[in-house]
């Protein structure tokens, strides 16, 4: 979906018109919050956020995963594979599975570490316990009650924040907040904005940390891109932090078109899209999560240029420690309650 333009501004009409309806909203979802879970038997960790649409979730889960590996651990990511039409269990295989099969993150995110696609998580988790999974790595379920968390690792963007902090449909909340910021283990600030300061200082005033990080670009393709004229288009929760991105690295970008986050692009779209490059002599370039989607239409996919980003922590080694004493607590916790 497209998000409306009020849930990022103070509170407009348009929001108290819907607030009866956020209340409801609000109240199912943190009466969900407070489910109990499933205890998967191996450690949990789930990277989520408090609001509807994009922050910097998959890059998290990856820059998770690697650190779970420096620590001898083997992750599984276990997603509800959003947008995709298999309901699973299934590993996803990127030489075999589309975007349309198991949706765009879950194949994005397989060409680097192994990923689980389940509508239903706990028979997701037996599948990923079976290809001999230490951790699972959840990519989103923040609140959803099925499994019990280890930890949540909560990623926000320091531009948007929470909006204007309202509850789904007022909103972009998927619950109310304070429940969430409770059950928030870590919180994850993207960028050097001022938007979720008031967010941090909440999670910082509760002993839990708040690490500062930033989406690096890949810097060989910054530099291929470098004197090109760029056609730049996404369909992701900001495309318009992407299309920033790309110019405050230096590419010129000269036309640009922003589409719904997990948006599937028909033939129409596709063709429409090259030839508004091939026409003006453009370099059509998007992100690697559009990328994926665009697979099938091999010829032009193959004319595209995609625009990786890593994330960097300012602090790597503060979040390394949290990661390495909550596998500790998880196993000895679980340890403890088997003997008791």
């Amino acid at each position: 979906m497209r998000e409306p333009a009020f849930w990022h501004r103070p509170a407009s009409w348009k929001s108290h018109l819907l607030q009866p309806l956020a209340a409801l909203y609000g109240a199912v979802a943190a009466a969900r919050l407070r489910g109990k879970g499933f205890d998967a038997g191996i450690p949990v960790f789930c990277v989520g956020n408090y609001h509807l649409g994009g922050a910097g979730k998959t890059p998290t889960v990856l820059a998770l995963a690697d650190i779970l590996r420096e620590l001898d651990e083997t992750p599984v990511v276990l997603s509800r594979g959003y947008g995709g039409r298999r309901r699973g269990p299934l590993m996803v295989d990127p030489d075999r599975h589309t975007a349309i099969d198991v949706g765009d993150e879950p194949l994005m995110l397989a060409a680097h570490v192994p990923v689980v696609v389940a509508r239903d998580r706990i028979d997701g988790v037996a599948l990923a316990k079976s290809q001999r999974a230490s951790v699972i790595l959840m990519d989103d379920g923040f609140q959803n009650p099925t499994l019990a968390k280890d930890a949540a690792l909560i990623v926000i963007d320091s531009e948007r924040g929470v909006g204007n902090g309202c509850v789904f449909p007022a909103g972009p909340l998927r619950a109310p907040l304070a429940p969430q910021l409770a059950r928030t283990s870590v919180l994850i600030v993207i960028g050097k904005g001022m938007a979720a300061k008031e967010v941090a200082a909440a999670v910082a005033a509760a002993g839990k940390p708040v690490l500062a990080a930033r989406l690096q670009p890949d810097s060989a393709v910054v530099q291929g891109l470098k004197g090109k004229r760029v056609f730049a288009f996404a369909g992701i929760g900001d495309p318009e932090r992407f299309f920033r991105t790309l110019r405050a690295n230096g590419v010129e970008v000269l036309q640009q078109k922003a589409f719904a986050d997990h948006h599937q692009f028909s033939q129409r779209e596709i063709e429409a899209l090259a030839a508004i490059a091939k026409c003006d002599g453009l370099t059509p370039v998007t992100t690697e999560k559009d990328l994926a989607r665009l697979r099938g239409d091999a010829q032009f996919a193959h004319e595209i240029v995609p625009f990786p980003v890593t994330l960097q922590f300012e602090d790597v080694a503060r979040l390394r420690k949290f990661v390495s004493d909550r596998l500790f607590e998880a196993r000895a916790k679980r340890f403890t309650t088997r003997d008791a």
